[in-house]
């Protein structure tokens, strides 16, 4: 059983940061590439990030690009994602979910119960 907790999330003015975390298992993370998805009301689903557990390559949204990092704690079972310069339109909720086929595609498996992010202007 694959279980994702994230934690992390909150309110924060418009140019701020936040660390969202993503609680795995030391084992998950050794099988699964993981990635971020936001979900915002009104919007489509979007990849934010992604980080393969093969050579640690990451991926990133063009919204997101310069602005987020994604890393990887294997040790610990966790990945993070640092969000920095946070914009209203950042506001959503975040989930991480197991990437099947690696960061190449955009599927997932497992997901966690998400974090909401609210970036107040």
């Amino acid at each position: 059983q694959v279980q994702l907790v994230e934690s992390g999330g909150g309110l924060v003015q418009s140019g701020g940061s936040l660390r969202l975390s993503c609680g795995a298992s030391r084992r998950t993370l050794n099988i699964y590439a993981i990635a971020w998805v936001r979900q915002a009301p009104g919007k489509e689903r979007e990849r934010v990030s992604c980080i393969s557990n093969i050579d640690d390559r990451t991926y990133y949204a063009d919204s997101v690009a310069g602005r987020f990092t994604i890393s990887r704690d294997n040790a610990e079972g966790t990945v993070y994602l640092q969000m920095n310069d946070l914009k209203p339109e950042d506001t959503a909720v975040y989930y991480c979910a197991t990437a099947v086929y690696g960061c190449v595609r955009y599927e997932y498996q497992y997901w966690g119960q998400g974090t909401q992010v609210t970036v107040s202007s």
